[in-house]
């Protein structure tokens, strides 16, 4: 009888055994991943237009985070923490196209381009960007379509915008003498940034105050990483078709293509 109950008990305690080896595996599993995520890349999703043609409504993303340096932002989006400054920081590059934690609500990821480095005077003139008094050269480039938040679009001028450093990727004009097409020439201060949208005339950027919703000079220190890659993309239009095309709403031309 009683090496009976000694073999049930071994049995029972070899179930636990497994049941914890298998729960410090898969809690192994999950740091492993917030790790990667934390300290590696972290996807994101494309919700707006206001990045078109470079990026379109429906594209994900993949966002390194080491060539910044790391901060509370750099975390997994779900952990929002005080910002306590970065270690291994580097500041962006004119023209990269970067992820950052959105200063009015740091649970909402935005994606702009960087078109201002901290002393740089801009100014926009006439639709046309200036970098310490330097124009951004514009050359035309045929037509788009402007994708908007509701799934409509519209004819949008296509040019190739080069900056002062050499960096040239392609804009969306929707108008010739847009509301934000003129603006005070700003000097970027210590540990901000000035970002732009590629869609120009669509886009919240470091045109348009935190207070009206905008982005205001981006604080480094909100920066999740540089937007290296389309990993995906799906077009969002497709929702109000039947279920069975919505497979060919897959832009598979855009998948794993580098972001300029």
């Amino acid at each position: 009888m009683n090496r009976r109950i000694n073999q049930a008990s071994a049995k029972i305690q070899s179930k636990a055994h497994g049941w914890f080896a298998q729960a410090v595996q898969l809690a192994g599993v999950v740091a492993l991943v917030f790790l990667a995520k934390g300290a590696i890349a972290e996807p994101f999703y494309v919700p707006s237009g206001s990045m078109e043609p470079t990026l379109l409504i429906g594209d994900a993303l993949l966002a390194s985070k080491f060539p910044y340096g790391y901060g509370t932002a750099s975390l997994p989006m779900q952990i929002n923490l005080p910002e306590s400054g970065r270690v291994f920081q580097e500041t962006p590059k004119q023209g990269d196209v970067v992820v950052f934690r959105w200063p009015g609500d740091n649970s909402q990821a935005w994606v702009k381009r960087v078109v201002g480095l901290p002393g740089d005077r801009i100014q926009m003139r006439q639709g046309q960007l200036f970098v310490n008094d330097r124009p951004a050269t514009l050359k035309p480039d045929g037509v788009g379509e402007a994708e908007d938040d509701n799934g409509g679009s519209e004819q949008a001028y296509r040019y190739i915008e080069t900056l002062p450093n050499g960096v040239s990727h392609a804009i969306f004009k929707l108008r010739d003498n847009g509301r934000l097409d003129n603006t005070p020439e700003v000097t970027v201060p210590p540990g901000k940034l000035f970002v732009l949208g590629d869609n120009r005339d669509n886009s919240a950027d470091s045109r348009v105050s935190l207070r009206d919703g905008g982005v205001g000079l981006l604080p480094i220190d909100n920066l999740v990483g540089r937007a290296d890659a389309v990993v995906g993309s799906w077009d969002l239009g497709m929702r109000s078709q039947p279920v069975w095309t919505w497979l060919s709403g897959f832009r598979v031309a855009r998948f794993f293509t580098a972001v300029h």
